[in-house]
């Protein structure tokens, strides 16, 4: 499996850094070495400083777990909050959510895929992974009401749907890379299309 491109990082020691360049520096190093083989020297050699100075920041490295896997657990969750999403057909809400879920994942890349390696060692990966769930629990109950409006085909279980369609989408953080041989709008159509040709009612 790739990891997306480290980030570049200031290297003027005097020059104050931002969380979010923290974050970006953060996400590569979990990923590049794991969370626990990373240490907090590490860390402060990516951004080009010492350690001592992330703990402006942050209490800990596990702390910087938590803000980096709420990046993209907060940006998928806004894709259930956004404009519109409460209102009309569900099949037609479903289909919102998963598009906007892949445009999260390519804007979040190094954020969902640190999302999706998480296996719930510590409080912060335990907490990734019940807001994992929630969002799973919300997507089948989107499923099963456009199933109930009869715009889904009535043999297929909600909650396996909601997992085969999100098992695709996260498959994204395998291969997808920004400016890669296809571009993040047809990989959308081309999801959509297998997958709700297949879903919707005949």
């Amino acid at each position: 499996m790739t990891t997306p491109a480290a980030p570049r990082v200031r290297r003027d020691r005097r020059e104050p850094y931002s969380l979010d360049e923290l974050l970006a520096a953060v996400a590569h190093e979990f990923l590049q070495r794991g969370y626990d083989a990373t240490t907090m020297e590490d860390l402060g050699r990516a951004i080009g400083r010492s350690k001592t100075s992330i703990y402006y920041h942050v209490s800990g490295k596990e702390e910087l777990l938590r803000l980096a896997v709420a990046k993209g657990v907060d940006a998928l969750f806004a894709v259930l909050a956004a404009d519109g999403a409460g209102t009309g057909p569900a099949v037609d809400r479903l289909e919102r959510v998963v598009r906007g879920s892949v445009r999260v994942l390519a804007a979040q890349l190094p954020y969902v895929t640190l999302l999706l390696r998480v296996r719930g060692n510590t409080q912060a990966e335990r907490w990734a992974l019940e807001r994992r769930r929630e969002f799973d629990r919300r997507l089948s109950a989107l499923v099963a009401e456009a199933r109930d409006e009869g715009d889904v085909r009535p043999d297929v279980d909600p909650r396996l749907v909601s997992r085969l369609l999100f098992g695709t989408v996260n498959s994204l953080v395998e291969w997808f890379r920004p400016g890669g041989a296809h571009g993040i709008e047809q990989v959308e159509d081309a999801l959509v299309a297998l997958a709700f040709d297949g879903l919707r009612s005949r």
